[in-house]
C-alpha cells in the first residue's frame, strides 16, 4: 500500500545533515552538546566488561549435553554506569505524549494521569500471578467485576469477555462468539461485511476465521449508505464489522437502521470500539444495535498504547451473544465475583465458544481502566469525550481555511482529516509535510489512512491537550501550510534535517531490514542510516 501512493521514500540530493561536519561546526566526540551521538551497545562493550561480578556455582553439573554452548555468546560487556547511560541517553531521543501532542488519528495517545500507574503498582495487583489459588486473589476479582460491570453500562451491554489482550484480540473474540452462535443455530454463514474505510484489522480478523470479506463502498461523503448495505445482505451473511465513528472521524447517521437490516437478514453487528473515546457517556452502542464491540483500554481508559503492550480489549456481548463468551469469565453469586474457569463450571444456558488465553487478561490494564473510571466518574468521562471532539473541530476550524476536507459536509468527531489536495501542484508528498512535523517538534499525524482518502492526514488531538497546546500546533500547521505554498520546497523534502537520523529508504527498511548487528566495517554515514 505504501509503494501505491507513488511518494519517494528517501531524499535524494539531501544537503549534509544538521550536525555532521559539514553543515555545523566540528567536535571531537561529534556530539552537539547534549544531543549525543550514541553508538550501538555492541559497539561501545567490550566482551571483558562486566555490571555483575558472580562467583562459578558450586557442584555445577550442566544437563545440555550437546546442546551446551562451545563459546561464550557474543554479547556486549558494559559496566553498570555505561549500561545505565545508554539506555538513558537513547530515552532522551525518544517523543512520548510526557514530552508533547501526540496527533496520531485513530490511535487516541491520551494523557495517563499518574494516580492510575499508582494504583497498578500496589503490592497485590502489581504482583499477583496467574497461577495463585483463587482463594488468594479476592481483590483482584473484585476489580475485573467492577471493571466489567463499568463497561456493560457504559455500552449498554449485557455481557463481557475480559481476557483478549488487545483490539485484534477483542475483534477475534467477538467474531469467534457470532461464529459460534449462528453455528447453535444450526446455520451455515460465512460472509462478514467489511465497510472499505475500516481498520485492517477486521477484514484479517474475519479472514483468520474462514469468513469470506465482501467489501461495503462508502458513499462520497464518508459514510456508509444502509442501502448499499441491504443490497449486500443475504441469508449466507454473518455479520457486519463497522466502526463508529469511523475511520474518518465521522458518526454512522444511518448505524440504529443498518443494525436494524442486518439483524432482519439474522446476521449480527460488529462495532469496532477503537474511536470508544469519542462517544464515551454520551451514546451506548447497545442502544444502536450493536452485538459485540472491542473496547481498547490502553486508548479510551488510560495509558495510551505504544510499544506492543501492555493492551487489553474486553469484548463486551449483547443478550444474543452474552452465552457464548468465551472461559474463563467472572460471574456474580450473591454479590461475590465467582471465577468460572473450566466447562463444568458453567451454568444452565451458559456455552462458551472456549477461552482465549491462557490466563484471564493483563491485570496492570484492568487496574489503570478502573481507576480512570472512578476518579473521573460518569460525568468526568463524558466531558473527555466532549473534550476530545471540541478539541479536534478546534483544530479543524483553525485549518480548514488552508488545509482541504475530504469530507467537509459533516462534524468531526474525535478527529479530524484533511487530504493532499492542498499540497497540489507544490512537489510537496503527505509524507513529506509530515516529515516537516518532526523538524518543528512534532510526532507526525496518522499518514495515508484512511486509504478511501487520497494523502490522507488524520489528527487526533484528544481531550489531553490545552486550548494553548492546540493554538500552537495549528500555528505550526499554517505555517508549513504557508510555507508549501510559497514554494519553500527543500524545508520538506529534506526533512527531517534537525532529528538524529535523516530520513530513511521506508522501503527498502521495510523489505530488507537489519535485524542484527555485524562485527565493523568502514561504514559510510549514509549506510549506517539504513
Amino acid at each position: 500500500m505504501l509503494n501505491d501512493q507513488g511518494r519517494p521514500t528517501r531524499p535524494e540530493g539531501a544537503a549534509p545533515a544538521e550536525g555532521t561536519p559539514a553543515a555545523t561546526p566540528w567536535t571531537f566526540t561529534g556530539n552537539r552538546a547534549l544531543r549525543v551521538e550514541e553508538p550501538l551497545i555492541f559497539e561501545i562493550g567490550r566482551a571483558e566488561t562486566t555490571g555483575v561480578d558472580l562467583p562459578a556455582p558450586d557442584g555445577l553439573a550442566p544437563r545440555l549435553g550437546r546442546l551446551a554452548r562451545k563459546a561464550a555468546p557474543d554479547l556486549p560487556g558494559l559496566t553498570e554506569p555505561e549500561a545505565m547511560r545508554h539506555y538513558v541517553r537513547l530515552s532522551r531521543s525518544n517523543y512520548s505524549i510526557d514530552t508533547g501532542l501526540y496527533p496520531l488519528g485513530s490511535c487516541t495517545m491520551k494523557h495517563n494521569p499518574r494516580l492510575n500507574e499508582k494504583m497498578a503498582r500496589l503490592p497485590g495487583f502489581s504482583d499477583v500471578h496467574p497461577l495463585q489459588p483463587v482463594s488468594t486473589v479476592p481483590g483482584a476479582l473484585d476489580v475485573i467485576a467492577d471493571l466489567g460491570g463499568w463497561l456493560c453500562r457504559l455500552t449498554g451491554m449485557d455481557a463481557v469477555a475480559m481476557s483478549p489482550k488487545a483490539g485484534a484480540h477483542g475483534e477475534l473474540c467477538g467474531m469467534m462468539a457470532i461464529k459460534a452462535a449462528i453455528r447453535a443455530r444450526g446455520e451455515t454463514r460465512n460472509v462478514v461485511l467489511v465497510p472499505e474505510s475500516a481498520h485492517g484489522t477486521n477484514p484479517a480478523t474475519a479472514a483468520l476465521i474462514g469468513m469470506t470479506v465482501r467489501d461495503v463502498p462508502a458513499r462520497a461523503d464518508g459514510t456508509v449508505d444502509v442501502e448499499a448495505v441491504k443490497a449486500l445482505l443475504g441469508p449466507d451473511v454473518a455479520a457486519i464489522m463497522l466502526t463508529n465513528p469511523n475511520t474518518c472521524g465521522i458518526f454512522e447517521p444511518e448505524v440504529a437502521a443498518i443494525a436494524e437490516a442486518v439483524h432482519a437478514a439474522g446476521a449480527y453487528f460488529y462495532a469496532d470500539g477503537a474511536n470508544f473515546n469519542a462517544i464515551v457517556g454520551k451514546v451506548r452502542p447497545g442502544d444502536l444495535g450493536v452485538d459485540a464491540m472491542h473496547i481498547n483500554l490502553h486508548k479510551t481508559f488510560s495509558t495510551p498504547h505504544g510499544g506492543g503492550g501492555p493492551g487489553a480489549g474486553p469484548v463486551v456481548l449483547s443478550s444474543r451473544l452474552a452465552p457464548f463468551a468465551p472461559l474463563p469469565f467472572i460471574r456474580l453469586d450473591a454479590g461475590r465475583p465467582v471465577l468460572v474457569e473450566t466447562q463444568a463450571g458453567t451454568a444452565p444456558g451458559e456455552t462458551p465458544f472456549g477461552r482465549m488465553t491462557a490466563f484471564h487478561g493483563q491485570m496492570g490494564m484492568f487496574t489503570r481502566a478502573l481507576a480512570y473510571m472512578l476518579s473521573h466518574g460518569t460525568d468526568g468521562l463524558r466531558q473527555a469525550s466532549e473534550d476530545a471532539v471540541l478539541a479536534a473541530n478546534y483544530v479543524r476550524a483553525g485549518l480548514s481555511d488552508l488545509m482541504t476536507l475530504p469530507f467537509p459536509d459533516h462534524p468531526s468527531m474525535h478527529e479530524v482529516l484533511f487530504d493532499d489536495g492542498f499540497l497540489k501542484e507544490t512537489g510537496i508528498t503527505t509524507l513529506d509535510f509530515a516529515k516537516a512535523m518532526i523538524d518543528e517538534g512534532y510526532h507526525p499525524m496518522t499518514m495515508y489512512f484512511p486509504l478511501v482518502v487520497h494523502g490522507a492526514m488524520l489528527i487526533e488531538p484528544t481531550e489531553s491537550e490545552s486550548k494553548a497546546s492546540l493554538d500552537l500546533f495549528v500555528a505550526t500547521l499554517r505555517d508549513l501550510v504557508l510555507s508549501a505554498k510559497r514554494g519553500e520546497t527543500e524545508r520538506f523534502t529534506q526533512a527531517p534535517r534537525f532529528a538524529p537520523r535523516r530520513r530513511l529508504d521506508e522501503t527498502r527498511a521495510a523489505r530488507s531490514p537489519k535485524l542484527r548487528w555485524e562485527k565493523p566495517k568502514p561504514w559510510t554515514a549514509a549506510e549506517a542510516a539504513e
